[in-house]
Order: C-alpha cells, then sequence, then structure tokens
C-alpha cells in the first residue's frame, strides 16, 4: 500500500546548518495492515507521517501509495491522494463553532460533496463510531474520548483507504485509550483500512499492531512483525519500549522483596508463543526432581500471543538445579533461555 525507498528529509539550521529530521527510511506497509511506528519525542516519527501523504516534501527519496511515486504527481493529483488518506490527530482539531455532525461533514463539503449526500455519509460515520445520538451537540460538551472518535468519523466520511494517526491516544486516559483502540481495531477489520499509528508508547502498538517500526535520531533502528520485535530485540532503543509495555523481569526493589520471601533460587524462565517450550519446562523440571514455586509472572498478549516471563523458586540439590538449567537452555535454544537471579 505504502513504500518509502531512502526518504530523507532536511531543514536549514543555524550559520548554515542543516538539521536532518528523516534520514534514509525504507520502509513498506502491507495493504490492510495496522503499521506502527514508535519513537521518543523528535525521533522524526511525526515528520515521517506527513512525508506519507506529502504535506512534507522529501528532500531525498521516494514514497509510492499504490504504486504511484507522489513525487512526480500534480498538486491536483496529490490533493486526490490526500483525500484517499484520513488523518486523526492527537489534539482532535475539531471546530468548536460546528456541531458534531458539522465537524465530520466538513471535509465532505469541503471537496464539493453534495450538502444532503454529506450529511448522509457523516452520519454513517457517526453510527459507526458510536455517537449519531451526539450528532447535534458541539464539541465541548464531549469527553476527550468521545471527540477523538469524532474525529475519526471524520476521517471515515470520505471513505479513504488509509487512515494515518498522529499521537491519537496520548491525550486519554488509559480506558478511554483502550476504547479508541478498540474502535481503530474496528475500522481495519471491518473497513479493511489500512493504519499508520504515530507513538512514543509501545503498549498501543503491542495490542493493536501487526507490525512496527522503531525509529531513533530520524533512523529506523529496528521493524518487523510485533511479536518478533518483542520477543527478539536486537537495538538498544527497542529493548527499552519494549521493557516498558511487558514488565517481564522483576528488578530493584521488586526483585530483593522476592529474595527476601523466597529462600531458593530463583530463575527466570521466558512465556512465548511456543507451547512446546511450556511442555519441556514441566517435563524437565520432574526428570531432575526439581521442586518449583511461582515467585513472580509478568505475561501480556501480545496480539493473540503470550509474552514475557515468570521467575520461579527452585527447589532442589544445588547439583540437580544446574543440570536442570542446563538442560532447559539446550532446549529450542534460539526461544527457550533461562536466567538465575
Amino acid at each position: 500500500m505504502i513504500e518509502l525507498r531512502d526518504v530523507g528529509k532536511t531543514y536549514p539550521g543555524g550559520k548554515g546548518a542543516v538539521f536532518t529530521a528523516v534520514d534514509g527510511v525504507s520502509l513498506t506497509i502491507p495493504k490492510g495492515s495496522v503499521f506502527g511506528i514508535v519513537g521518543h519525542s523528535g525521533a522524526g516519527k511525526s515528520t515521517l507521517l506527513r512525508l506519507i501523504n506529502h504535506l512534507e516534501v522529501p528532500t531525498s527519496g521516494q514514497v509510492l501509495v499504490d504504486g504511484r511515486d507522489l513525487g512526480g504527481l500534480t498538486e491536483r493529483q496529490l490533493r486526490a491522494v490526500r483525500r484517499s488518506m484520513g488523518m486523526v490527530f492527537q489534539q482532535f482539531n475539531l471546530f468548536r463553532s460546528r456541531t458534531v455532525l458539522g465537524n465530520v461533514a466538513y471535509p465532505l463539503r469541503l471537496a464539493g460533496t453534495p450538502r444532503a449526500e454529506a450529511r448522509r455519509r457523516a452520519e454513517e460515520a457517526l453510527r459507526f463510531v458510536g455517537l449519531a445520538d451526539q450528532a447535534r451537540k458541539y464539541p465541548e460538551r464531549l469527553s476527550g474520548g468521545q471527540r477523538q472518535r469524532v474525529g475519526i468519523a471524520r476521517a471515515l466520511a470520505t471513505s479513504p483507504g488509509v487512515l494515518l494517526c498522529d499521537e491519537a491516544t496520548s491525550a486519554l486516559d488509559p480506558g478511554t485509550t483502550r476504547e479508541v483502540l478498540d474502535l481503530l481495531r474496528r475500522v481495519n477489520a471491518e473497513l479493511g483500512i489500512t493504519i499508520v499509528l504515530i507513538t512514543h508508547e509501545m503498549d498501543v502498538v503491542r495490542s493493536l499492531c501487526d507490525r512496527v517500526a522503531v525509529m531513533s535520531d530520524g533512523r529506523v533502528v529496528e521493524s518487523g512483525e510485533v511479536y518478533e520485535v518483542f520477543s527478539r530485540p536486537r537495538h538498544p532503543v527497542t529493548e527499552v519500549f519494549v521493557r516498558s509495555a511487558l514488565q517481564d523481569l522483576p528488578d530493584g526493589e521488586a526483585l530483593e522483596r522476592l529474595r527476601a520471601r523466597h529462600s531458593g533460587r530463583l530463575v527466570t524462565v521466558p512465556v512465548t508463543r511456543d507451547e512446546a517450550a511450556a511442555g519441556h519446562l514441566s517435563r524437565l523440571l520432574r526428570e531432575h526432581g526439581v521442586d518449583f514455586t511461582i515467585a513472580h509472572a509478568g505475561v501480556t498478549d501480545v496480539g493473540d500471543a503470550p509474552l514475557g516471563g515468570v521467575t520461579l523458586e527452585l527447589r532442589g540439590a544445588e547439583g540437580d538445579i544446574d543440570a536442570f538449567l542446563a538442560a532447559l537452555a539446550r532446549v529450542d535454544e534460539p526461544t527457550t533461555t533461562a536466567g538465575a537471579r
């Protein structure tokens, strides 16, 4: 659906210097996917989003949408491409002077859609996001979550093929964030719309996205299928993001409290979507005569599969525990490891 080929964006700096916001990014975003772009503030992710619809023109490289190089299009052709891409913003960007229905119908009227048709499509979009009964209200009378759903309805009213979301949940509380993510999941599943989601929250990526790209200093430092990136982060920046979402290893004060409560040997064992690994764990515990108690568990769903770690207190002869750990490390070594604490 979207392809970026060695895309760069620079801006003039002071005293003849050049600031590089995006540096040689190449990405492929499959049609019908939910693609997350994550990074700390200043990583270049929002600039990258604006490059996708040519609100920012690349300094170098190519942006292709449905195989068309946007750099070769006229302004009129670009406007048609942009109309095929809905945008959802962090701060909602709703007109206070217009009703909810007026806000959703606005881009349609701007594009020349007849009033009756614009109203029909706006009402249809509001029904989809569950706000048909709020059509006559003004935005200030709505909650933050409702305002964001109005923003999503406005983006959907133009029947886009792509939805670009720039920190769409950052201004929301956790409960409302879940509601908005559930709605975006429906947008993708029921309407088949490709979603590109900019965020600094790896937990949002974990719960919604199929694929993810991690940005740092204008570059993509790691990308791939979400579960693979979570289970085997290769770059230090990715490791920090993954740790913030998983919290699977006890450390610091939590680890000291575990040691105070458990006199046995503490070992953290990963939990993955490899169901065979769990069977190996129980079998090897029995074979080596090692007893255990679950001291800590940090397991969450990434997509539809579990990922995390379980910290066990192992009890038995030291030699038996050592033999058990060695056997566990040998079984399916790429995906099953054990770490003593």
